[in-house]
């Protein structure tokens, strides 16, 4: 999910050359030298000075202190031998990407860089890459991502335990926000009040609770035995924002209605209370939810489109779109790297938990026919429209569905990890000595 994002146009559609940059299989030029032998693979030594270069580079933009070269060189071969742990396991595992899916994909690759077949070719010729080793290693990359969801997604594991638990958690969230009118009946007790006096002051809370719970007016018992500054309104605190409340208030109230009362004396450092919940306003729901319409267009970095530069690219598409030179949909078609393009970008209606964490944030504080900055998510970098919302009730089944699916999200990356960790321990992996 951004909802995992369909690969189906990868992150080469608008770099040509990124797929020779990063090629799952390396092709020994004269000189080079082979880094590392992973499974049936190698790693060129002249991939590893490429991919630190380019650590090194993006270090630099971000201002972050580099490591010596020496550290950057590890980091840049451990991450080029994940890449062909994983390849190689995609190809011994994975599904197989079949002639005329792959013609499909490439034709998209030409049609996103407005060129024909012919031109394609002659610009792979250009960039040192042949056209055979291109189709492969597009192959590879589609076979990785495809493997790589059907592994991590079987390895996570929710139990109806845990679903229950984020429930929970999720409806005191939701009771935090809001405001709430509270009234309380109070009963102080003194600091350092010796035991006999404590034990008086709770005998009279107690018989004030009961008469509450026998069917007594709260305000009534209230002005009479109150000894809170709004015991002549009936003890009522007034409607205030939840988080502005002592926090064992809100704890000692947590899941009443308006017009309850809380079933136990509550004790703190001014004495007892008894508390009543006069009135909700504005918490939400969890038999509702909001629904949002969105569309968006995603670049994915790569070797030669650096984030930087895709960004770049996403912000002038705003400037085009909010200046009325372009409509959204048009450049999504012409430009987004996912399976939402053909339709503009238009990814429906979608509750909360449907999209990765990073790009819902960003969604959710758009109005309206609003276009977002770009966003970077974890996918690549988006331009974000909102086109609608709406409030619409969950039936309980779907509501377990939407805490699974987060609870899956949640999970998903330490899934991963794990999972890339036992493949390279599985592995054949040699790193062969080699000079710059």
């Amino acid at each position: 999910m951004i909802h995992r994002l369909a690969p189906s146009l990868l992150a080469v559609t608008l770099a040509l050359a990124a797929l020779s940059a990063s090629a799952q299989t390396a092709t020994l030029q004269p000189g080079d030298y082979i880094a590392a032998v992973v499974n049936q693979d190698v790693v060129a030594a002249s991939e590893v000075i490429q991919r630190t270069e380019r650590l090194r580079a993006e270090a630099r933009q971000k201002g972050e202190v580099m490591p010596e070269t020496a550290g950057l060189r590890k980091q840049a071969l451990d991450a080029l031998i994940e890449d062909r742990v994983l390849v190689t396991y995609a190809r011994e595992n994975g599904p197989r990407i079949d002639e005329a899916e792959l013609d499909r994909v490439v034709a998209n690759v030409a049609a996103q860089n407005k060129l024909t077949m012919t031109q394609l070719r002659e610009r792979l010729k250009q960039d040192g890459t042949d056209f055979k080793s291109f189709r492969e290693n597009l192959r590879d990359q589609m076979a990785t991502e495809r493997v790589r969801e059907r592994e991590v997604q079987g390895r996570i594991k929710v139990t109806d335990a845990e679903i229950d638990a984020w429930l929970d958690k999720k409806r005191a969230a939701l009771e935090q926000g809001g405001q709430v009118n509270l009234a309380q009946v109070l009963i102080a007790v003194p600091d350092g009040a010796p035991e006999a006096v404590v034990a008086e002051k709770r005998a009279a809370a107690e018989a004030a609770l009961a008469r509450v719970q026998g069917g007594e007016d709260f305000a009534k018992v209230a002005r009479e035995v109150s000894e809170d500054s709004n015991k002549a309104r009936g003890g009522e605190i007034g409607m205030r924002p939840a988080d502005r409340l002592p926090d064992i208030f809100v704890a000692a109230v947590q899941g009443l209605k308006s017009g309850q009362v809380a079933p136990q004396l509550l004790r703190s450092g001014a004495g007892f209370h008894i508390l009543k919940v006069v009135e909700r306003q504005g918490a939400a729901s969890l038999s509702q939810t909001q629904q949002t319409h969105a569309r968006h267009i995603l670049l994915r970095p790569s070797a030669q489109l650096t984030a930087e530069v895709a960004g770049r690219r996403l912000a002038e598409m705003k400037r085009q779109i909010e200046s009325g030179q372009a409509k959204f949909e048009d450049l999504a078609k012409a430009n987004s790297e996912d399976g939402s393009a053909e339709n503009g970008g238009d990814l429906g209606w979608m509750g909360a938990g449907a999209f990765v964490p990073e790009f819902e944030e960003a969604m959710n504080a758009l109005a309206i026919g609003s276009v977002s900055q770009p966003v970077v998510s974890r996918f690549g970098i988006h331009l974000i429209q909102v086109l609608e919302r709406r409030t619409v009730e969950i039936e309980p089944k779907q509501l377990r569905e939407q805490a699974r699916a987060a609870l899956r999200e949640q999970k998903y990356d330490e899934a991963y990890q794990d999972w890339v960790k036992e493949l390279r321990a599985k592995a054949f992996v040699e790193v062969r000595e080699w000079l710059e």
